[in-house]
């Protein structure tokens, strides 16, 4: 009984050691905080966009989805505003026409992290398979 207790306690301890607990201090991930900003994104498309404003009574726009994400050349210029990380990312989902009907919308938006911040800002359309710029994708 004592080593079954043992063995228990042990397996117990080694599983609680990867249970993916976040650390305090910062990550040497450049991404740390990406998803936020997406998620952040995918809000004020929800709340503002408007193909979802256009919503019949008790719809709202849904199946979001990010097709791609690719990183960005940090430029000199970037670097000395902080930049540590830049990516676009192309985003779909289901809004509706101008009469109520049921329409697939998407949108690209940059992404930039400085001094530890993402900000977002817009961007032309991007390939949603390989976030290629599209006038290069052809």
């Amino acid at each position: 009984m004592i080593k079954t207790s043992a063995a228990l306690l042990a397996g117990l301890l080694l599983v609680g050691g990867c249970s993916g607990q976040k650390t305090t201090g910062p990550s040497n991930d450049p991404y740390a905080g990406l998803d936020d900003a997406i998620r952040s994104w995918k809000t004020a498309v929800a709340a503002t966009d408007i193909s979802c404003k256009r919503a019949p009574a008790g719809s709202k726009c849904e199946m979001f989805d990010i097709s791609c994400k690719a990183q960005r050349t940090i430029t000199t210029q970037d670097q000395a505003k902080g930049v540590t990380a830049k990516l676009v990312a192309d985003m779909s989902w289901s809004g509706y026409d101008d009469k109520g009907a049921p329409q697939p919308d998407s949108a690209a938006a940059l992404f930039t992290k400085a001094h530890g911040v993402w900000t977002r800002s817009e961007t032309k359309p991007v390939d949603p398979v390989g976030c290629a710029d599209l006038a290069t994708a052809k």
